[in-house]
């Protein structure tokens, strides 16, 4: 298993510079064996030196022991190994310290030049003790031998651990930056994730407020008018039973459409893609949300068939809401045609929502309802003159949840189009939307 960066970072521990106990350990004998090694070569250095041998061990011990520094100061180690190097001791410590120094983060110049240093430092030294050696007549070999074997030593104990220590270094920064990549690809999926967490939460929002948007589209205007033709049936019952009667088949035409609409949509938010019935998965609330808007643009006959609301329905619209005692007139402007399915019941909604509203806060106020048709635009204008009494507003007790403002905005926004709304200065109050025609 591999772990990133972060996770190997705090996983690292050891004592002072050293990231790891087993790095202190390896050190730590690498150190003991270049301080036995050096000290063993001091005595024949106190020989050579005409000093005991006693000082020559203990020089050999100190400066071998140089190398328990290799990862803090390499740079220090290679120079020591230089400088012992005329006393034909720290082999060992010369060849790790040119390994670690090649391996370490330092720029290339000082690399080389340590390494020449090095190399050049061993071929005087080989040079000179080979050329001893023939002298004596230990070896028995040509001329061409001292050069050979000063240049051939010169380049073993210093090529190989140069160029390994610069493989080790070259690929251990390849894996700190895979490591580092990988972390930043951790974090990159940790803020998708997170990103797309939001975003399902934000759509399941949007999906919710549509859908409360559509129901309340789809049952406010019909309940409000059950209700005032419920106190209209109950002003009238005794005194004209005829107008009573047709007020009660309204009523009942009114509640049966309304709950034909909400047993739609509240079977899309109960059903599920099991197959056979034996399943039953949940539906996403996207595709909840859009059964509900097809449903709620339906106008429902008494059979549940019926065609999306359209413009051409707002005269129907109209006598529903005469039949319950709105004074209301209709003027349309421009050359009359047809839009997008999805503009017209925008339109509709709009004449339909701010006429539900004048049934709630103004009952028996007189309304006119303006439709312009421009080149590139549709607009449409509800607008009604204050109450005749003051009590006449609240004479139904018509309930408001403040969302009906709220709804005709969002669908005119979501179109490209302009909504205001406020009061009038003659008392009243008017709803105004322009929605693009492309």
């Amino acid at each position: 298993m591999t772990t990133t960066g972060e996770e190997d970072a705090t996983a690292r521990g050891g004592p002072w510079w050293w990231t790891r106990w087993r790095s202190a350990a390896l050190d730590l004998g690498l150190a003991v064996g270049s301080a036995a090694e050096c000290g063993a070569e001091g005595v024949r250095f106190a020989h050579d030196a005409g000093v005991p041998a006693a000082v020559g061990v203990v020089f050999g011990v100190l400066a071998g022991s140089t190398l328990i520094v290799r990862r803090k100061w390499p740079i220090a180690v290679v120079l020591v190994s230089i400088a012992i190097t005329p006393a034909q001791m720290g082999y060992l410590m010369g060849i790790v310290g040119l390994y670690t120094l090649a391996a370490s983060e330092l720029p290339r110049r000082i690399i080389g030049s340590l390494a020449g240093m090095s190399f050049l430092g061993m071929l005087i030294v080989m040079f000179v003790r080979v050329r001893q050696d023939t002298q004596r007549g230990t070896w028995e070999l040509g001329d061409w031998f001292v050069p050979f074997a000063s240049i051939t030593t010169a380049v073993g104990m210093t090529a190989p651990p140069v160029l390994l220590g610069m493989y080790v270094g070259a690929r251990r920064r390849l894996m700190e930056s895979l490591r580092e990549r990988a972390d930043s690809l951790e974090r990159e999926l940790q803020l998708l994730a997170e990103r797309a967490e939001e975003r399902a939460e934000w759509a399941r929002g949007e999906e919710r407020t549509r859908i409360a948007r559509e129901m309340h589209d789809v049952v406010a205007h019909r309940v409000s008018l059950m209700v005032v033709h419920a106190a209209a049936l109950q002003a009238v019952a005794r005194k004209d039973p005829e107008k009573a009667v047709k007020n009660a088949a309204l009523v009942g035409d009114m509640g049966r459409q309304a709950l034909t609409e909400l047993r739609e949509m509240l079977g899309v938010l109960r059903s599920g893609d099991g197959v056979g019935g034996r399943e039953r998965a949940a539906v996403p609330l996207v595709a909840v949300g859009v059964a509900a808007a097809a449903a709620a643009s339906r106008v429902v006959d008494e059979e549940g068939v019926g065609d999306g609301p359209c413009l051409s329905d707002v005269d129907e619209l109209l006598g529903q809401s005469a039949a319950a005692g709105m004074a209301v007139d209709l003027s349309v402007e421009g050359e009359t045609r047809s839009y997008a399915a999805e503009i017209e019941q925008t339109a509709y909604r709009v004449v339909q929502e701010a006429l539900t509203n004048v049934h709630k806060h103004a009952a028996g106020a007189k309304t006119h309802v303006r439709l312009a048709h421009r080149v590139s635009e549709i607009a449409m204008q509800v607008e009604n003159e204050p109450p005749p009494e003051p009590a006449s507003a609240s004479a139904a007790r018509l309930p408001s949840g403040g969302n009906g403002l709220v709804g005709m905005r969002e669908r005119v926004l979501a179109l490209g189009g302009v909504f205001v709304s406020g009061p009038t200065d003659a008392g009243g109050f008017r709803v105004s939307a322009v929605i693009p025609a492309v």
